[in-house]
């Protein structure tokens, strides 16, 4: 199977296997279902005052929802990037892709072309930090252009690397990369991981480094570690079995890169309701990003059933919003709660 065949039949089975597949976390969780908002009995608010729009990495948003990156490079995926973006577009949220890498190949690939049915969108690029650092800053932006991204994901994926068949094993200069092109591309490189979360080092890291933008893609979520255990077999098979748990959840990794003082912080990683939406904003997210579930929704129903879903996010998210008396997102991020469970301990490392 030449290399070509080989990432086309990657991301098919990646799709196949978010669908349907047992590739959750089996323990771990977000840990949002830990932060408890409090209750404001007398939040002196009309329901159709709440105000959800933001702005975000310089374009504005109806709600602070990304449908975040899941795929690109196979022919499935061209009716599930273009029937999603035009979902963002009629919505007003943000639209992320999966990576790029089949466009290094083949520059034309369809499955990356949704600007005419979301002109406005808010449109994240990606790129593996690994395949990043090979590249200068203008091959990067042609990549961006090609698609219209507003701006580019860099994504860290060392820990899916490890247990993928063939995967990527050397990842020095990754951190340098980040800085390189966050100094070099005209638009925002968003440092991005892949489900196993940022740390308070990392976040600290990159900030120190010039980085402006984080998603933390926690842990609790999809595990693309267990995505790759189902796609390897003998040894590798073996060490995903043992990392599959691995990660900082989410909302940890929220309120670390937060702390850190990043200018966008993108809560995803496991994010399924509307009130998944609003902890992660009262611990410092500008925006969330949901990936599975809108992908599931389009597989089983098309864009009726992503809408359904997407109806029901927004109504949550806009009543946890009154119940705690913020009428606007900058004040859901100030919106206080308690820290249940073992969050406390991982929120001490702040």
């Amino acid at each position: 199977m030449n290399r070509k065949m080989s990432i086309s039949k990657r991301k098919a089975d990646h799709i196949d296997l978010c669908v349907a597949g047992d590739v959750s976390f089996a323990r771990k969780t977000t840990l949002l279902e830990q932060v408890e908002l409090l209750h404001d009995a007398l939040p002196e608010l009309h329901a159709d005052q709440i105000d959800t729009g933001i702005e975000l990495l310089g374009k504005p948003l109806k709600a602070p929802i990304v449908i975040a990156a899941m795929t690109g490079g196979t022919e499935r995926a061209t009716t599930i990037n273009r029937e999603l973006a035009a979902v963002a577009e009629a919505r007003g949220y943000g639209f992320g892709f999966g990576s790029q890498r089949p466009m290094l190949q083949r520059p034309d690939d369809p499955s990356y072309l949704v600007r005419d049915v979301a002109p406005n969108t808010l449109i994240l690029g990606n790129l593996a930090g690994v395949q990043a650092r090979e590249l200068d800053a203008e091959r990067i932006s042609a990549l961006a252009d090609a698609v219209g991204a507003d701006a580019m994901c860099i994504h860290l994926n060392p820990a899916m690397e490890l247990v993928q068949p063939g995967g990527d094993r050397d990842f020095r200069g990754v951190l340098a990369t980040l800085t390189r092109l966050s100094e070099q591309l005209d638009i925002p490189v968003v440092a991005k991981e892949t489900g196993c979360g940022i740390s308070p080092s990392v976040a600290q890291r990159l900030a120190a480094c010039g980085v402006r933008h984080v998603d933390v893609s926690g842990a609790g979520g999809t595990s693309w570690v267990a995505v790759e255990t189902e796609r390897a077999s003998g040894v590798a098979q073996g060490l995903g079995e043992a990392l599959r748990e691995w990660g900082v959840p989410t909302a940890p990794s929220v309120a670390y890169a937060a702390a850190a003082g990043l200018d966008t912080v993108i809560a995803t990683g496991g994010i399924s309701s509307g009130l998944d939406v609003a902890r992660a904003l009262a611990l410092g997210a500008h925006a969330a990003g949901i990936a599975r579930p809108v992908l599931q929704a389009q597989q089983r129903g098309g864009r009726a059933a992503v809408d359904e879903l997407l109806d029901a996010i927004e109504l949550q998210l806009r009543a946890a919003m009154l119940l705690v008396g913020a009428s606007d997102v900058a004040s859901m991020r100030d919106a206080d709660f308690v820290a249940r469970g073992e969050l406390p301990a991982w929120l001490a490392r702040i």
